[in-house]
């Protein structure tokens, strides 16, 4: 009898731990669950607060819109001719690096500023060339020519025109990425508008949900 006694509270015991299990596993999901809609609604807002605050760059020609190919993305649009190249060509023009000497701080001073800086993923300058020629050369070209804006984004930077917290984080987010002739720009009529294709065009993008940690977004959803 006491056997059974003893077996009987064992598995009592056993029963009571596996629901116990069960209900903490429940609570985790629904907490990840409601982490996860209110990190995609902040991660929204983030969006949103980043382009209300670049929309200052309007004032100069500069166009920010959404990426239509990444839900995380903003794209910035130089304004026309300041950093197209010549054929074949990846020495940025000086209209070019005068826009880049006043552009560079104003972005460094949004994205790094204390609002923004723990949501930002990378600041890419992503380089194009035209249709024209073989597609090694394009790839090649067009790296040398987001690497050209980078070197010169960075001179900037070096200028002292960023703070001693500023920089870091600015150096850490800035990368070049070559596209080669993958994206060319069309106009109206769908033939590609050459010189417009040979460009540069800087990519924000926000940190994902799988990026933040997990005691960040559970921190957030208990807030």
């Amino acid at each position: 009898m006491a056997a059974e006694r003893n077996s009987g509270l064992s598995n009592s015991f056993t029963d009571l731990m596996t629901s116990l299990a069960v209900i903490f596993i429940l609570l985790l999901c629904a907490s990840l669950y409601n982490a996860q809609s209110e990190g995609e609604a902040s991660r929204n807002s983030v969006l949103e607060q980043l382009r209300k605050e670049l929309r200052e760059f309007t004032k100069s020609g500069v166009e920010v819109r959404s990426d239509p190919k990444d839900p995380l993305g903003l794209l910035i649009l130089v304004p026309q001719g300041l950093l197209q190249f010549d054929v074949d060509k990846a020495d940025i023009p000086a209209g070019g690096q005068e826009f880049l000497r006043s552009f560079i701080p104003k972005l460094s001073n949004v994205v790094c500023s204390d609002r923004f800086v723990k949501d930002i993923n990378s600041i890419v300058v992503e380089g194009h060339t035209d249709s024209s020629g073989p597609d090694k050369h394009n790839w090649q070209l067009s790296q040398r020519r987001s690497m050209a804006v980078v070197d010169s984004s960075l001179d900037v930077l070096g200028e002292g025109s960023a703070t001693e917290t500023q920089r870091p984080y600015f150096l850490q987010f800035l990368s070049a990425s070559g596209r080669g002739k993958a994206e060319p720009v069309l106009d109206p009529t769908g033939e590609e508008n050459k010189a417009l294709s040979r460009r540069v065009v800087f990519k924000i993008r926000v940190r994902s949900l799988e990026q933040k940690p997990l005691v960040e977004l559970l921190g957030n959803n208990g807030k």
